[in-house]
């Protein structure tokens, strides 16, 4: 499926961020925004969590941000149909998991479907779900990494984008790993979504081919 059908050239990409915590890959991908060269921009910013740092930083930067308690609702979908609507809203193309502790359900699939973006602290599909670095430096691998990818119904499942290695050094633990693993992040996240704006991605079965 070529993701570039519904989504023509554009020098300003709306773009929704889901959080759970402190936001670390939003404000990374937000100083890409500001750059002059860049096709994006964060226009809201959601959270499951009332005192998660990401909206408060949202705040603070003039972003719409949002606290929308799953509780409150009676099930799954009307929780993301909350969400749903704040994102169209703000007019979103794409979405992007920033540290959203939280599997995504049918609806917002549905309603964005191939313009929802997750990275993890990985290669996948080595290592998905929480801990990633722990259970890299557990298993004993040389290479650990971050994969930026299309989310789908499972858990770090869906086509991948793009990933980038980072080797493990001796003496690593999680702490130190994780941050090398971040700085890439970081990095990946914003390249995925230029990409994404400029219509390069295009799905193909499992396959995420990036076009010239």
């Amino acid at each position: 499926m070529d993701t570039s059908n519904a989504h023509p050239p554009s020098n300003t990409g709306r773009v929704g961020i889901l959080l759970s915590g402190r936001g670390s890959n939003f404000e990374a991908i937000y100083r890409k925004s500001t750059e002059e060269a860049a096709n994006f921009k964060i226009v809201t910013v959601i959270s499951n969590k009332r005192k998660a740092r990401g909206l408060e930083r949202a705040r603070e930067l003039g972003i719409p941000a949002y606290h929308i308690a799953p509780r409150k609702y009676e099930n799954r979908e009307n929780y993301e149909s909350a969400i749903v609507d704040i994102l169209n809203e703000h007019q979103c193309r794409l979405v992007c998991l920033a540290g959203y502790m939280r599997l995504v359900g049918e609806r917002l699939l549905q309603d964005f479907p191939n313009r929802i973006m997750n990275i993890h602290p990985a290669l996948l599909p080595a290592f998905p779900g929480l801990d990633a670095q722990k259970q890299a430096l557990e298993y004993g691998v040389k290479v650990s990494g971050c994969t930026v990818h299309f989310v789908d119904g499972g858990m770090d499942t869906g086509p991948i984008i793009l990933q980038t290695p980072v080797p493990i050094e001796e003496g690593d633990d999680e702490e130190s790993l994780s941050q090398r693993i971040l700085t890439q992040e970081h990095r990946l996240y914003s390249k995925a979504i230029s990409l994404f704006f400029n219509n390069k991605l295009k799905i193909q079965g499992r396959r995420v081919i990036i076009l010239e």
